[in-house]
């Protein structure tokens, strides 16, 4: 596999200057001087684009999801518990423009190369990193100032307004489409392709199309179809399929456990190799003392039956023990938690039960990587795939209401083939929304396709889960109250011994401060005085006893720096943040 090595422009250019003995003061401005001596050949190029991939994630793909409602970790994250605060430095809190200032310098000088290929592609690899960089913003703050140059000191620029949120996604569309319309149409795992934009630009296109559709701002309707065309154009290239070697029971776990990713289904992956690079990922999943991350109840109930019916129809699932509602799932449920039998990825014997790396008794598995890389992991990072556009592409048209049978058929119905899922039906959804995704999203349109966009809600929770999207997601469908609704873990009917895999044989031991008839064979021992019940000797493991906490007039967006605001007076904070 290729890696992608990564070497900054402006160190490269440094070099050019290292033995100079001219007085500093006398050379002209170090831009004219870089862009005079670097920007010769298409390897200029190459080697300028590299760094941006610095912005890329690495192991936050996988960790973001802690710090929403489908996580909890052993210390639940501030914008959880509605515990934000206003950075003070200036810079700090995401309000940091140096990688744009990279960019648009790029973008002022890539035209002195003769090369026009290479000045097509490696442009617009830069607008694609612009839009992505602009993207992040604009999630994260709204109004932002947008800027499409260099800087320099004494530039009135450096001290205006934020520009409005639909101006800077127009400019952000752009971007996003020159990078389509440039970047050659190569499948290469470690790079930005045309494919890798498309993908983008259906990512950008439903997040705002739906956050202006769900917040009222109006005019969403364009980029919903924009999101829609994009997906589209990227299933019918053929250049990717949905991964499913190993069957149902065993291609979406093996997806993301495996060491080294390909493009089947994975469009744009980190690189990581045993010696030459690693990262903490198996550490942070399976140290009792760091993560300890747990899945929360309603995610566990959310996934179907085996034969597609609703978990949360059969009566008494709220009581229901751990072996019994593990039965006959979706095959994706005990790929992605430790279920019966669990079995850790590359061995065949199974795992004693272990509840204490986990908050709530359910153990994230997916991308849990072979036992060897629990301390220091090397299995590469998916951080664009295929899936993502057969979810983008049912979820922005079901929004618009031209979603079809056909519709799913070519994108939902593909991921639940994978797992041997029956498919989803638009008639039946429609006609019987699920009420207990109905009180999940109490903000989702209540029209005629309410039932089948619970349930692409459903499949995308499924599908993407602990790869950053949720947080985004409430954010977009106006449901950051869905962060107040109780985060528990697994049931327990008593105290005393449960058999977790039905082999008679006690697993987990639960006691009130006396453990002394503890089975010698129960591998997990829980003391509820430190890990409560929410009935006392009996409910679901209570890990966030206090609980999530939204303000609906402040906590979609996050605060400017106070630092910024007092040396721009022109820079207002976000509502309800001074």
């Amino acid at each position: 596999m290729k890696r992608i090595y990564i070497t900054s422009v402006f160190a490269s250019i440094a070099l050019l200057f290292t033995g100079c003995e001219k007085d500093f003061l006398d050379k002209p401005p170090k831009d004219v001087v870089d862009a005079e001596f670097f920007f010769k050949t298409a390897t200029d190029l190459e080697v300028a684009t590299n760094d941006f991939y610095t912005m890329l994630p690495t192991t936050g793909v996988y960790s973001d999801d802690a710090s929403s409602d489908n996580i909890v970790p052993l210390t639940a994250a501030d914008r959880v518990r509605g515990n934000r605060i206003v950075p003070t430095t200036r810079g700090s809190g995401g309000w940091s423009w140096g990688r744009l200032r990279d960019i648009n310098f790029f973008l002022e000088n890539y035209h002195r190369v003769p090369d026009e290929a290479a000045k097509r592609k490696y442009s617009g690899i830069a607008r694609f990193f612009r839009a992505h960089f602009y993207f992040d913003k604009v999630k994260r703050f709204g109004d932002v100032p947008w800027y499409n140059k260099v800087l320099d000191a004494g530039d009135p620029d450096l001290y205006k307004a934020r520009d409005p949120r639909k101006l800077v996604m127009d400019s952000v569309m752009a971007d996003i489409d020159y990078a389509i319309a440039n970047i050659p149409a190569e499948v290469k795992l470690n790079r930005i392709t045309k494919y890798t934009a498309l993908l983008l630009k259906a990512r950008i296109a439903l997040h705002e199309g739906t956050y202006r559709k769900y917040h009222g701002l109006g005019d969403y309707e364009g980029l919903l179809q924009q999101a829609a065309a994009a997906s589209e154009e990227l299933i019918n290239s053929g250049a990717y399929r949905l991964f499913t070697a190993g069957g149902p029971n065993v291609a979406y776990r093996e997806l993301f456990s495996r060491n080294a990713q390909d493009p089947t289904e994975t469009i744009l992956a980190r690189d990581y190799e045993r010696d030459l690079g690693q990262h903490n990922l198996g550490y942070l999943m399976t140290a009792p003392t760091q993560g300890a991350w747990g899945i929360t109840k309603d995610l566990i109930n959310s996934y179907l039956m085996k034969d597609g019916s609703r978990f949360t129809d059969q009566a008494g699932y709220e009581t229901m023990e751990f072996y019994e509602e593990m039965q006959n799932r979706d095959p994706r449920l005990t790929q992605t938690t430790a279920g019966p039998n669990f079995t850790v990825y590359g061995e065949s014997t199974p795992e004693p039960v272990n509840l204490n790396g986990t908050t709530t008794g359910y153990r994230v598995i997916k991308a849990l990587p072979s036992r060897d890389q629990w301390t220091a992991s090397y299995m590469d990072i998916i951080i664009f795939r295929y899936a993502e556009a057969l979810l983008v592409y049912a979820e922005a048209k079901a929004e618009l209401g031209t979603l079809t049978q056909q519709d799913l058929d070519i994108s939902i119905n593909k991921l639940r083939d994978r797992v041997g899922m029956p498919h989803l039906n638009l008639a039946q959804a429609n006609a019987n929304p699920d009420p207990y995704l109905a009180a999940m999203y109490p903000n989702v349109d209540a029209g005629a396709n309410k039932g089948v966009i619970l349930e692409l809600r459903r499949e995308r929770r499924i599908e993407l889960f602990n790869e950053g999207h949720r947080w985004d997601d409430l954010m977009r469908w106006k449901e950051g109250k869905k962060i107040e609704q109780p985060m528990v873990g697994i049931y327990f009917s008593r105290l005393g011994a449960h058999d977790f895999n039905n082999d008679g044989k006690a697993d987990v031991f639960l006691h009130d401060g006396n453990a002394s008839g503890a089975p010698k064979e129960a591998s997990t021992i829980i003391n509820i005085q430190q890990r409560p019940l929410t009935n006392g000797t009996s409910g679901y493991l209570n890990p966030f006893q206090l609980g999530g906490y939204f303000d609906e007039s402040r906590d979609y967006y996050y605060p400017l720096p106070i630092e910024d605001l007092r040396l721009n007076e022109n820079l207002e904070q976000n509502p309800n943040w001074e």
